[in-house]
């Protein structure tokens, strides 16, 4: 159980994001975990990614890219 997100989880969150060149200042994550965690669009047009407070983190982290961009893609696709 994960109870708080540290500079590790942060930049293994990076990992993910960086190559999708999603900008580091259009992210916010909070720092204390969730069940679920989920990631969402801001009414400010942040993407908001609450980490899961439940199971496996590398496990998590390994779907974090196709969740964004699921989340991300265009309504009529």
């Amino acid at each position: 159980m994960l109870k708080a997100v540290t500079m590790k989880e942060i930049e293994r969150i990076f990992e993910v994001i960086d190559p999708m060149g999603i900008s580091r200042e259009a992210v916010v994550i909070p720092l204390r975990t969730e069940h679920p965690g989920r990631i969402s669009i801001m009414k400010d047009g942040k993407l908001e990614i609450v980490v899961e407070r439940e199971g496996d983190f590398d496990e998590w982290v390994r779907g974090l890219g196709a969740r964004i961009q699921e989340l991300m893609k265009p309504e009529d696709d």
